[in-house]
């Protein structure tokens, strides 16, 4: 009996310690709607309204988020400025994005390098872990060649 009840201690010890892992945080998008970006691969692309490459990249991006919306590929935008609220919602606006523009910055979760121009394109796996850093100015091409060697769409 007193072995049951140590490995019903035991059992019940691990569940309360799995309960308690640090869950990743709840990204939202530029309307403060939340985001599922749990089992994605994610293209992050980091844009600034001053950018000219990145006023021209945008639809590029665009057009990729529309056509990837049956796969398991989210495209995201992250502004360089940190703009919050209203200003993070007229400036994706004026540039036209019609993909999620994240609310925080997720370079800190995502271990994500520190980018001194734009725009810059990080991919990163379903896993979380960054598995390309695109740097300049892409093209829907560009960027789906990319995700094909990293299997991440098939032909």
């Amino acid at each position: 009996m007193q072995t049951f009840i140590k490995l019903f201690s035991i059992f019940a010890l691990s569940l309360l310690l799995s309960a308690c892992q640090p869950q990743p945080p709840a990204f939202t998008d530029q309307n403060d709607q939340p985001l599922d970006l749990a089992e994605h691969w994610l293209v992050i692309n980091y844009w600034a309204t001053w950018c000219k490459p990145c006023r021209k990249e945008v639809p590029e991006l665009n057009q990729l988020h529309q056509s990837l919306t049956q796969q398991p590929i989210k495209i995201l935008g992250v502004n360089f400025d940190q703009l919050k609220g209203d200003a993070l919602v007229e400036a994706s606006d004026s540039l036209g994005i019609h993909f999620p523009v994240l609310s925080q910055d997720p370079a800190k979760h995502f271990s994500l390098p520190s980018s001194q121009g734009l725009p810059v394109t990080h991919i990163i796996n379903p896993q979380g872990t960054l598995a390309a850093t695109l740097l300049g100015e892409q093209t829907e091409q560009s960027i789906r060649q990319r995700l094909l060697k990293l299997g991440a769409i098939k032909h």
